[in-house]
This record gives structure tokens, C-alpha cells and sequence, in this order.
């Protein structure tokens, strides 16, 4: 990438607004391909790169000359094409990608408005990014603006009142959907935040004595239940035993092809399976089977209540937060781009001042120095604050007015 050419920041990706489980699972990135994906930005020369990949959402932020450069780097790392993302995706560039990464951060972005995981998942991205050597100064306090803007969200505002979350969601729906839901048999297969926190909600909300926890490592599984005693553990090679036993298998697995085939299950097996993986990690067509029910994250999003009602009167209150601390950050970069130019501004207008002194010096047998340089320096300070201020007010002129100082004082 030449350094002559513009750079423009930008955010790209595809999310549960346009694009369904299906299509966001293709453009899903493992930790392991989103590390690769950061190497590769590095040696391509990209600026300021973070990657954020989601249940609902996978984004690339950062600096390019063109979008259809970061967008090429997500294809390279997903089993997604360009064709599809050019169908299903959102490019913002510049301001809007700021104010994109605003409203992601403070939950207004979320599938379940106001869910606040996404802000866990931000600082894990950018921390990944930071290892990596991806940032820079200009996305590292972008950043901490938006972490900022979204701690006052949560403290000062009820956008993230109440319990709301996909896990929660589904255990939701398991109350909603299943008669006499405190006496089925529940498995959950898979222990990452997303099932922890399913099986911290069911014992929360329900009164459900058989819950079964599988993981790969048996060990964290036995780790995590020492604190729910209506909790047990299966071994992973009874996985297909557990789930002949249970009325309800809740996925989390993080695996990116299914964890959970039709070879699992009983053919004449009734059983509701929730999904609450990304890629979804049970294969589709478990549903030949007429008694299985699928249910994914999409669907499970849906599942709405009061807590959401209270959470929609609180959107202007989060809006006027982003506001403020976009304004922030606006003025911060305003400053930081302007600064060369006001300081070569400051030093041609110091010569000129240094050049006639001494010509005034050599002319006038009583020239006071002392006074004039007190005089020329006040008035250098007011040209340089009203330059200042003209700047950062007249936005549609910035541009011009700086080429026009450089043309001036580098003529």
C-alpha cells in the first residue's frame, strides 16, 4: 500500500440486519483465522485494523485507501465471496464509521437492543488487535471513547435494564414453549460464555432439577458446576446417551462446522434443540426428523418483553451520551490533524515578525525592541486562535483552508 495515497477509515462487515444465521456463519471468523487475518493486514501495510466477529455481527475497522480491500482480507479468512457480502453488508466510511462503532459499543447496534456483552467482545477484539500490532494512536482513543461513552450508557440510562441476552432468551423460551418446562431433562453441550450463561439463567429462572453439562474439557465442566448442585456433567463420549435422555439440547459449541448431526439422534427421538452457536453448529438437517425442533439464534432474538418496552424509552438518553463523546473524540482529531499546520502557520509568521524587527532595528535609531516583539507576538496569537477557530467550526471548508496556508507561507 503506498503511503501517498488518501487513507479513509472505515468499518465492514455483515450483520444480523441484513444477513440471516446462514450468511453470518459463512462470514464468521475463528480466533485462530481472525489472527491470521491481523497478520496478513500487517504485512499488507492496513492501519489501525480490529476485527469483531459475533453471534450477530463480524466487522473489520481500520484504515484503507478502498473498501473492497478490507472487504477481500474478510473474504481470504471466510467461507463467504465478495458477491455475497456485496448483498448483505454495511461499508461505513469515515464519520459514520465512527459513529457505527459508537453505537455498537453501547448496545444500541444489538440484536436484543441494549444487550451489553458486545462491549466484552470490543475490548477482547481490540486487545487481540493490540497483540497483533494492528492499532494505532487514532483507533486506540477512538476506542476508549466508545468504552467510555458506554460505561456512562450502562450507569446512567436503563438501556441495559433488566435480564435480556440471548442465553436468557433461551431460557425464555424453554418457560414459553415447553409444558410443565421444571420437569424436562435439559443437556447443554458446550461451555463458553454463551453456555455459561445458559446454565447460570436456568438455574436462575427455573426450578429444572436435571441439567446436564457437556464439554470437551471435562475438566472446566467440572470446574463450573462445583457451584450449581442441580448441575451435572456428562463425558463427551455420551454425548449421543445424554441426548437420547433430554427433552431439550441447548448447542454452544464454538466450533466452526457442526458439533450435532442427525448421527446423534434417535430418529423417532422428540426433542427441542436451540442454537446458539455462530456458524450454527447443528446441522440442518437434523429437521428430517419430525419430532426434533430447531430453533437458532434468529428466532431466539425475537423473543421480546417489558424489559425491552423500558429499554426503547431509554434510546434518545444513550443517543445524547454518544453525542458528547463523539463530539469528544471530533474535536480531539480535529486538533491532532490541524496541529502541523497551525505550528507551520505559528513558525512563517514568527520569521516574518523575526525579519521586520530586525529590519525596523536597523532603520529606527529608537526602536523598541521589547515593546514591538510583546506587540507582534499578541497579534500572532490572536491570527493563530482565529485560524483555529475557523477550522474547527467552518467543517465544509477545512480542506481548503489548509492548502490555502500551506500554498501561502510555502510559496
Amino acid at each position: 500500500m503506498q503511503e501517498s495515497k488518501q487513507q479513509h477509515f472505515y468499518n465492514i462487515g455483515v450483520s444480523y440486519k441484513k444477513a440471516d444465521a446462514a450468511i453470518r456463519g459463512k462470514f464468521s471468523l475463528s480466533k485462530e483465522n481472525q489472527i491470521a487475518l491481523l497478520k496478513l493486514a500487517n504485512q499488507r501495510g492496513f492501519e489501525g485494523i480490529f476485527v469483531l466477529s459475533t453471534c450477530n455481527r463480524t466487522e473489520i475497522t481500520g484504515f484503507a485507501e478502498r473498501p473492497c480491500q478490507l472487504i477481500e482480507l474478510l473474504c481470504e479468512f471466510t467461507e463467504g465471496s465478495i458477491q455475497e457480502f456485496a448483498k448483505f453488508s454495511n461499508v461505513y466510511k469515515n464519520q459514520e464509521a465512527i459513529n457505527q462503532l459508537f453505537r455498537i459499543g453501547t448496545g444500541l447496534e444489538s440484536q436484543i437492543l441494549g444487550d451489553y456483552e458486545i462491549v466484552g467482545q470490543l475490548r477482547q477484539a481490540f486487545k487481540l488487535a493490540k497483540k497483533m500490532k494492528t492499532t494505532n494512536a487514532y483507533v486506540e482513543r477512538l476506542m476508549n471513547s466508545v468504552l467510555q461513552a458506554s460505561k456512562k450508557v450502562k450507569n446512567e440510562t436503563m438501556l441495559s435494564s433488566g435480564t435480556t441476552s440471548v442465553s436468557y432468551a433461551a431460557v425464555k423460551y424453554i418457560t414459553k414453549n415447553l409444558p410443565d418446562y421444571n420437569s424436562k431433562n435439559i443437556l447443554v453441550f458446550g461451555l463458553g460464555k454463551m453456555g455459561k450463561h445458559t446454565c447460570k439463567n436456568l438455574t436462575e429462572y427455573t426450578d429444572i432439577n436435571d441439567v446436564c453439562l457437556i464439554n470437551r474439557t471435562e475438566e472446566k465442566a467440572t470446574e463450573f458446576v462445583k457451584d450449581f448442585s442441580s448441575i451435572r456433567t456428562a463425558t463427551i463420549e455420551n454425548l449421543s446417551l445424554e441426548i437420547e435422555k433430554a427433552d431439550v439440547l441447548i448447542v454452544s459449541t464454538g466450533a466452526e462446522k457442526p458439533t450435532i448431526t442427525k448421527n446423534h439422534i434417535s430418529p423417532n427421538k422428540k426433542l427441542l434443540i436451540l442454537d446458539l452457536s455462530m456458524p450454527e453448529n447443528v446441522a440442518l438437517d437434523v429437521q428430517d426428523y419430525s419430532d426434533v425442533q430447531l430453533v437458532n439464534v434468529d428466532e431466539l432474538s425475537k423473543i421480546t418483553d417489558e424489559t425491552l418496552a423500558i429499554r426503547q424509552q431509554e434510546i434518545p438518553l444513550a443517543e445524547a451520551i454518544i453525542e458528547t463523546h463523539t463530539k469528544e473524540f471530533t474535536d480531539w482529531q480535529n486538533h491532532r490533524r490541524l496541529a502541523p499546520t497551525i505550528t507551520a502557520l505559528k513558525n512563517s509568521l514568527e520569521s516574518i515578525k523575526n525579519d521586520e524587527i530586525n529590519f525596523q532595528k536597523k532603520k529606527l535609531p529608537n526602536f523598541d525592541e521589547n515593546q514591538a516583539e510583546i506587540l507582534t507576538s499578541r497579534i500572532i496569537q490572536k491570527i493563530t486562535t482565529q485560524f483555529v477557530k475557523h477550522l474547527k467550526e467552518d467543517d465544509i471548508s477545512v480542506a481548503q483552508s489548509i492548502q490555502l496556508i500551506n500554498k501561502v507561507f510555502q510559496s
